[in-house]
């Protein structure tokens, strides 16, 4: 009998490239779940990206899908030396300090200029040459992306089979921001769901900007609230977390959108200047009131990835 090859083993459904995929989201919960199901990684504080390699050309798409290929060029490069025809992988966009915390912030201020100090952390692969992987379980999704990207300057991002308690006690002992825990055999499912959760050792929101405060002619903070269908409710006076470029950055964001009354459904009783709600916050707090008004929160930055 004639020798023939051996074709190589297909990792998954062979399917056209799709394009931009609508992202796996993980839903907020109160405590880390444990057990032989779950696997745990960091949560990391930065831009959620999509990077695609298609064609000899190579995108960077931000969680809603818009192209941002130019903004993160320093990871673009160190996307070329993915040896793929073929390639989605999902992934955040941070810049690590030197003890491997993430901070927003510091990111939005790379951001300013051409920064060399950005780097992909890849968590997830979704389609490989020509193979739709998102109905493999995830712990082989995880080892084909190791494997992919080992001899490139995109950092894999660990799972670690531990309690999920000690896990998150861990994190935040040691300044990260939290923990994403997810089922360890699951499908990649887009939209929000209960296959992979969250929990941040700090209260995280991305509120609207609904005015700013003067005093004097000096910055006195922002006004935020939070949508709830076509309402835009109160959500309280963010007065922290600005230096004085954050400050004169988002003043000057914010003047052209001035108007006349509050964008607020029911009015307050403060005095601010108002603006178009069109502007996203991450806003970083203690903790609620029972009317959703955050205590002591601090600004981490724009959103303008949402």
């Amino acid at each position: 009998m004639a020798f023939q090859r051996r074709k190589a083993a297909a990792i998954g459904v062979k399917a056209p490239f799709p394009g931009f995929v609508e992202p796996a989201l993980a839903t907020s919960i109160e405590k880390v779940p444990s057990g032989d199901r779950w696997i745990h990684e960091i949560k990391f504080d930065g831009y959620r990206v999509q990077l695609h390699i298609h064609n000899d050309d190579i995108k960077i798409f931000t969680r809603r899908g818009n192209d941002w290929t130019r903004r993160f060029s320093k990871v673009a490069a160190d996307a070329y030396l993915i040896n793929a025809g073929s390639a989605i992988v999902d992934g955040e966009v941070v810049v690590p300090s030197a003890d491997g915390t993430t901070d927003f912030s510091v990111l939005q201020n790379e951001l300013r200029g051409k920064s060399t100090r950005l780097v992909m952390i890849a968590f997830d692969l979704l389609y490989f040459n020509g193979q739709d992987l998102r109905k493999l379980p995830l712990t082989d999704r995880k080892a084909h992306l190791k494997k992919l990207i080992e001899k490139t300057a995109i950092q894999f991002s660990e799972s670690f089979e531990v309690d999920g308690k000690e896990m998150f006690a861990h994190a935040c002992k040691v300044g990260l921001e939290g923990v994403v825990s997810k089922v360890r055999d699951s499908r990649y499912l887009s939209g929000r769901g209960r296959d992979w959760v969250k929990k941040t050792c700090a209260q995280r929101e991305t509120l609207t900007i609904a005015g700013f405060a003067l005093d004097g002619n000096e910055w006195d903070g922002i006004y935020v609230g939070r949508r709830k269908g076509d309402d835009l409710i109160y959500a309280g006076k963010v007065d922290h977390g600005f230096d004085k470029t954050s400050a004169a950055e988002l003043r000057k964001r914010l003047t052209p959108l001035i108007r006349k009354t509050q964008p607020y459904t029911k009015r307050i009783g403060h005095k601010g200047i108002w603006v178009e709600p069109e502007l996203n916050a991450e806003i970083e707090y203690r903790a609620k009131s029972a009317e959703g008004k955050v205590r002591h929160p601090f600004y981490k930055g724009l959103r303008e990835d949402l």
